[in-house]
This record gives structure tokens, sequence and C-alpha cells, in this order.
């Protein structure tokens, strides 16, 4: 990987302030993903390694790698029902936030990019009330594609909160 590669800027749209239930829950997603893009933003792959607050194994490219699989997991896998495998932690073990060491840091964030398309793809068309069944340890647990949207929007929540702490200790950049 080229050390001098450094994480493309992004253009964050706000959310309507009026608009229908599908469309808000649809931008505020969106406007999530990007601020996790936004924290990586001018960044360079070596930077987006680093493990910034100890002991935390937490890093800006783990948290790419992350909502790479989180993305996968509610909207192709759930939602869609596809029979998937996980991009980076295939035994769903953590891995996504550790083996970053060699990781490449431009093909994350593309992938990143194109597993965000391709939930939006898992999606389009379906009602926010159609229920779908759950995978993994919990197959009681149906959840209507609502519930999967709000989940998101608040796993990004937390998350971006995590990569704003990194951000700030990697060059002291700090902002929403």
């Amino acid at each position: 990987m080229d050390e001098t590669w450094t994480a493309p800027t992004v253009e964050r749209r706000e959310p309507d302030l009026v608009a229908d239930e599908r469309t808000s829950l649809e931008q505020w997603l969106d406007y999530h993903r990007s601020t996790l893009l936004t924290k990586c933003a001018g960044l360079t792959a070596t930077q987006l390694k680093l493990r910034a607050v100890p002991p935390s194994r937490l890093t800006l490219l783990g948290l790419v790698r992350h909502m790479v699989e989180v993305e996968r997991w509610w909207f192709r896998m759930h939602a869609k029902g596809e029979d998937l495998a996980f991009v980076y932690d295939p035994d769903g073990v953590g891995l996504d936030f550790e083996q970053i060491d060699d990781a490449d840091a431009s093909a994350d964030l593309a992938a990143f990019g194109r597993e965000c398309d391709a939930a939006r793809a898992a999606v389009a068309g379906r009602s926010l009330d159609d229920v779908v069944p759950s995978r993994g340890h919990h197959p009681e647990r149906e959840r209507d594609l609502r519930w999967i949207f709000v989940h998101m929007i608040e796993e990004y929540a937390r998350h971006n909160g995590h990569a704003d702490l990194l951000r700030e200790a990697i060059d002291g950049a700090t902002g929403d």
C-alpha cells in the first residue's frame, strides 16, 4: 500500500428538516455513513490504523471495517435474506477491529462504499413495515425494516462518537 495515500474528503449532506419517515431514515443513515468517512478524510493509511486511545484496540480503519460487516449483516443478510460470509470476520469473533496492520486502507474504504450501496439496493422498494426473520443465535427475534434503519442510525451514532475521540487524538481535529 502506498503510504502517501490519504483518505478522500467526502461531501456530507444534511438531512431534510421536513420529510416523510422513509426519506428521513434514509437521509439520517446516509448522514451518519458520511460522518464516519469525514472522520477519516485527509488521514494516511498509517494514521487510520493508529490505536489512539490506549488501552482500546479501536482504530478508525477498524470502525470502517466493522461497519462494512454491520451493513452487510442487517441489510443484506437480515433484510434481504442473502447467504453471505462476513468480509473481515468470517467466524464473527471480532476480527473486523483487529488484523489491520497489513490492511489496505484504500481498499477497505472502497469496500465500505460498495457495502453501503449494496445495503441501499437490498431494501429499495421494501416497506418499513416488512418483517424480516432473524439470523444468528436468536431466530425468534423478528423485526421490521424500520427497526433495522433505527438500529443502524444508533450504531453509527455510537461509533461516530468513538471516531471523534480517535480523530482528535490523531491530529487534534474536532467537529461534528
